[in-house]
């Protein structure tokens, strides 16, 4: 994978730079005027998002990753709109801490509100200026004046192309708070198809991700792990492994050990030698699976209520309520996790499937005691991620093994089995909810409290990379910490969007953590969606009316009616009641963390009696996720999250017994298989030009679970509310 070798990127880097601007393009925000939209308030300087060359060459920077979700062909239509310019001639620079803007991480959803705006107000601002310069040179009134295809042309056939006009552009030019963009009406790349550009690689298997780095000298690594956490290294003889081919290096720490060798078969063989050679003593206790829950609930907690509301109701006639389990979940990306790092010239580059290159850029820097501004991480396409998974940590096996063998690209590909029993799970939730119905039918009050572990342990800090916890002198994680609301962690979306006249919600957060985790794909919004969703089917069910009159009976925003009733429509939800034996139909909605996008899912599921087998068969989306920018980019994330909350809501549960994890592979650890996908997925993108852009990525997973166990209510006449909905929960709760 020659074109993204450390040479090539410094070289191309600086080409761009110097034909736009020899300012660094991650110039500090105190520079920054105030309120500026999306992203520029961290990097308000216009050169940090888009540079044009003398020769018309447009690049556009941002600091988010692409990880699958087609943010790269978003915005790339963003800035070729603003610019007036083909997609095909704009180059995109994704997440590099030598040449992009600290972004944070790319996670929640962000990507198009924070850099998407940033790129889409800088992108117009740099328009402006071309245009007012094109103005001065040929004498004319700008208004006069139109600009295609990269050139700015005048009534009387006289052009100037972009590179002519870039000496107007000055490196130190700061964004504007008002900068008039591009109408929508005449929008002619935004909203319209184009073919995602990181696709093509992908399904022809060319050279894609970081895994498929191929670096010139490189050689390859493995890591070997402790048995159980907080395991150690008692006694290890490695003489003859030292000298089986291949092997360079073998480096120990504490009771952190790994082997460098020229080639990967080398490096497996002689991890597996080492594996066999180690004796470990200790480790910490793991708790019983089997009362996880009530465990959960009996830890110290930190409490905050989230919401309060108080109002005169009518008298309550029906009180309900209910208790909803999740338990820990895997990321389970596909390709386990990888990175490749050089020390070259007192320089580490690490190309990384981070998702946030200058946290991990920070992190690293304590683990290997070196200036920041000495390390450069390059974001780097992983097969898999949906959150926080051991891309981080690969990416520390790396860089310390790298610095062990300087001058010569190090690349650590993680086992399956590493990657199953050492990434950072999501954590096990419970959620209580109770509610009361007035005579007709409207809920009058609302009570619901959720037990969760932090959602959060991403690095920035040197001790949440786990090769640190076995070295001889380890550092320490900083302490893990809720996410504050209106985005949340544990108690992410656990606010009903629902009109609701005395409601009170608390969030209990565990600080305590009896497995790893962190970061997965929707945070707290899956569990707490599940549960608010599924209880709303239990409270129409009560009220005697229907699921999705209950919901509109209790909505007065009118963009989520408008999903809801479009889902409905597009499901034939009112047409629906004769299914066959065996199907139920389920309906959910959400609006993602209440700030992102507005998601309804009705779906239609085939529940096997005498096996408990559930399977999706159809499912109806609505979605409205403001300006639509890639429609099939959103269709993307809207189908691939319902698949992918399929996979958590039917199968998936990390397993652990007193001798560690047991989710090993895929026996171990199921997940949903092609013949258990669904027949069809259709999704209807409500567009609203002009308006603001909503995070899309993660706005399905929570209406897809409650769905799901609404529809296996439908179809087996059963309530499940502790997930995963697996075959033997469904026998079960049926009773044949």
């Amino acid at each position: 994978m020659n074109a993204l070798s450390r040479r090539g990127l410094l070289g191309t880097g600086g080409a761009l730079v110097v034909a736009f601007s020899t300012r660094p393009v991650f110039a500090q925000a105190e520079h920054a005027p105030t309120k500026l939209p999306g992203s520029l308030s961290v990097q308000p300087h216009l050169s940090g998002w888009v540079q044009v060359a003398p020769d018309g060459a447009v690049t556009v920077f941002t600091g988010k990753a692409e990880l699958g979700q087609g943010i790269r062909t978003a915005l790339i239509q963003i800035a070729a709109e603003q610019l007036y310019l083909a997609p095909g001639v704009i180059s995109l620079v994704t997440a590099d801490t030598g040449r992009t803007a600290d972004e944070g991480y790319t996670a929640g959803s962000h990507s198009m509100q924070d850099s998407g705006t940033a790129i889409m107000h800088a992108a117009a601002q740099v328009r402006a200026i071309l245009l007012q310069e094109a103005a001065s040179r040929l004498g004319v009134d700008a208004g006069a004046l139109s600009t295609t295809n990269g050139r700015v042309q005048a009534a009387d056939g006289r052009s100037l192309g972009y590179g002519e006009l870039v000496g107007s552009l000055s490196p130190d030019q700061v964004a504007s708070q008002t900068i008039a963009l591009k109408d929508p009406a005449t929008y002619t790349v935004m909203g319209k198809k184009m073919p995602r550009v990181d696709i093509p690689g992908k399904v022809t298997g060319a050279a894609a991700y970081v895994q498929d780095m191929r670096l010139p000298g490189m050689v390859h690594a493995r890591a070997v792990r402790p048995p159980r956490y907080g395991a150690t290294l008692a006694k290890l003889d490695s003489s003859k492994i030292e000298t089986m081919p291949g092997v360079i290096k073998i480096v120990r720490d504490g009771s952190y050990l790994a082997v460098i060798a020229e080639g990967e078969w080398q490096a497996i063989t002689a991890m597996r030698a080492l594996q066999d050679a180690a004796v470990w003593t200790g480790g910490q206790p793991m708790p019983d699976q089997a009362k996880i829950f009530e465990t959960i609930q009996s830890l110290p907690v930190q409490d905050s209520v989230i919401l309060d509301r108080k109002a005169e109701m009518a008298p309550a006639v029906h009180t309900l309520k209910a208790r909803y389990l999740r338990p820990y979940g895997m990321h389970g990306s596909i390709g386990p996790s990888c990175a490749v790092a050089q020390l070259q010239d007192g320089v580490m580059t690490v190309w990384t499937h981070t998702q946030g290159v200058y946290p991990d850029r920070a992190a690293l820097a304590e683990l290997l005691q070196m200036p920041p501004q000495a390390i450069r991480c390059i974001h780097t396409e992983g097969s898999g991620c949906y959150g926080h998974n051991g891309a981080d940590d690969a990416a520390a096996d790396a860089a310390l093994l790298a610095q062990a063998l300087p001058g010569r690209p190090v690349r650590v590909q993680w086992m399956r089995e590493q990657e199953n029993t050492w990434e950072p799970f999501t954590p096990a939730i419970v959620a209580e909810v109770q509610a009361s119905l007035s005579a007709d039918g409207t809920i009058v009050d609302w009570q619901y409290g959720v037990w969760s572990n932090t959602h959060n342990m991403r690095p920035g800090n040197g001790g949440r990379l786990m090769p640190s916890w076995a070295r001889a002198n380890p550092l320490k994680p900083s302490p893990p910490m809720p996410i504050p609301q209106p985005e949340g962690g544990g108690d992410r979306n656990g606010i009903p969007l629902y009109d609701l006249p005395t409601a009170h919600v608390v969030s209990h957060f565990v600080p305590d953590m009896p497995l790893r985790v962190s970061a997965m794909r929707g945070l707290g919004a899956y569990t707490n969606v599940f549960a608010i969703e599924s209880f709303m089917d239990e409270l129409a069910a009560a009220a005697g009316i229907d699921p999705v009159v209950f919901r509109l009976k209790h909505l007065t925003d009118a963009r989520a009616r408008d999903v809801v009733q479009r889902a409905a429509q597009e499901f034939g939800w009112d047409k629906a009641a004769s299914l066959p034996a065996g199907h139920g139909r389920g309906f959910a909605f959400a609006r993602y963390k209440n700030l992102g996008a507005y998601a309804a899912v009705a779906l239609e599921v085939a529940v096997e009696h005498e096996t408990g087998r559930v399977r999706v068969v159809r499912a109806q989306c609505a979605v409205d996720s403001g300006q639509a920018v890639s429609v099939d980019g959103i269709r993307n994330q809207i189908q691939g999250g319902l698949v992918q909350s399929s996979s958590w809501t039917l199968y998936e549960a990390v397993t652990y017994d007193a001798t560690g994890i047991t989710s090993r592979d895929w026996s171990s650890y199921p997940i949903l298989r092609f013949p258990a996908a669904p027949d069809s997925v259709e999704v209807h993108v409500i567009n609203r030009p002009g308006m603001p852009f909503l995070g899309t990525g993660e706005a399905t997973q929570g209406p897809t679970s409650a769905a799901i166990a609404n529809a296996v209510m439908d179809a087996a006449k059963v309530r499940i509310r502790e997930l995963p909905l697996s075959q033997e929960r469904v026998k079960a709760a049926i009773g044949v």
